[in-house]
């Protein structure tokens, strides 16, 4: 189910940024990946610390 979700959500963010400008899309993205980046971090620290 989770699969179909996430897909579905792909397919919705793939439509948006066709119809959005270079630049909205791109601050989206980063935005998106910094928080991916720090989400990561804080589960590598949290696994770490055991």
């Amino acid at each position: 189910m989770s699969l179909v979700v996430l897909l579905l959500g792909i397919g919705v963010v793939m439509g948006a940024s066709a119809h959005i400008s270079l630049t909205a899309f791109t601050v989206a993205s980063a935005a998106i990946a910094a928080w991916l980046l720090a989400f990561a971090v804080r589960e590598a620290v949290a696994r770490h610390r055991g």
